[in-house]
């Protein structure tokens, strides 16, 4: 992908939230427990220089479990935004596993939704994540997906993703500068 800059106003970029941009919690309810991962500000305010539409596409099974609340998620969502200074859209999955609905990532419905929400075309998103779940979902919905791995990356995962950087700043540079492969 090579976000030129005629073309940058039709680009965007969708984050994993927990793993890529926060410290993953699980099933964080409280605000107070996010922590920004290395890098993650810096990305981003390298994106909103390039004038480059920014989203998160986020699972977010807790609500559906029964162990979070819809205002849980989004008071931590705004908390998150703030420490980053703001992204133009969040979409996130309330549904359990088993729910088998179509927005939960590896299903591309969260992409295509995010997308929308930008006036984007899915193929015209990255998503930048730090599981298979993520790249597959981008896949599904026809956008590139690059991995990050962090210590809960599978090896597997890594080796069957299309892309990845060892982290999130390097990922971000890398679309900048247009490296198709992020390896």
């Amino acid at each position: 992908m090579n976000p030129r800059a005629a073309d940058r106003a039709r680009v965007a970029v969708l984050f994993d939230r927990d793993g890529t941009l926060v410290e993953d919690v699980p099933y964080n309810g409280d605000p107070a427990r996010v922590r920004l991962l290395p890098g993650a500000r810096q990305a981003l305010d390298l994106l909103r220089a390039a004038g480059i539409a920014t989203g998160v596409v986020s699972n977010q099974s807790g609500i559906g479990r029964g162990l979070l609340t819809d205002i849980d998620v989004r008071r931590v969502n705004d908390r998150v935004d703030t420490l980053l200074g703001g992204l133009d859209t969040w979409v996130y999955c309330p549904h359990a596993p088993e729910a088998g609905c179509e927005c939960r990532k590896p299903r591309p419905g969260l992409i295509v939704e995010a997308a929308r929400r930008l006036g984007r075309l899915p193929a015209d998103c990255v998503v930048i994540g730090d599981i298979a779940a993520d790249v597959q979902a981008a896949r599904a919905a026809g956008a590139a997906g690059v991995l990050v791995p962090n210590a809960a990356t599978l090896p597997g995962e890594v080796e069957s993703a299309p892309s990845t950087a060892p982290d999130l700043l390097t990922a971000v540079r890398r679309l900048l500068v247009g490296t198709k492969d992020a390896r």
